[in-house]
């Protein structure tokens, strides 16, 4: 099983950038791809990218490919969501989660960290 923390978001005025992290644990080697997703209250839990474990390949939501970009250190078992020019759409509950392998459904969530962006 794979542990998850995510932490970064907070109180943002539009325009502004966070970084979000998301911290995984114990059964790592068995993680295939990592990603974030969000809800926003009243709306369904959406995509907003992801990242190979192993490799480098990185996915993004048509909304957020231009304005985030998705990274990791395999050395801190992290993976970073860097997120510019927020508007206050994006204003949701971020969740990180892992994939153990390909076509397979995401089985380890993170508690989610709540981002918040003010006009």
């Amino acid at each position: 099983q794979v542990q998850l923390v995510e932490s970064g978001g907070g109180l943002v005025q539009a325009g502004d950038s966070l970084r979000l992290s998301c911290a995984a644990s114990g059964r790592t080697s068995g993680i295939y791809a990592l990603a974030w997703f969000r809800q926003a209250p009243g709306k369904e839990r959406e995509f907003v990218s992801g990242i190979l474990w192993s490799g480098d390949n990185s996915y993004y939501a048509d909304s957020m490919a231009v304005r985030s970009t998705i990274s990791k250190d395999n050395a801190k078992n992290t993976v970073y969501l860097q997120m510019n020019s927020l508007k206050p759409e994006d204003t949701a509950i971020y969740y990180c989660a892992t994939q153990p392998a390909v076509n397979k459904n995401f089985d380890s969530w993170g508690q989610g960290t709540q981002v918040t962006v003010s006009s």
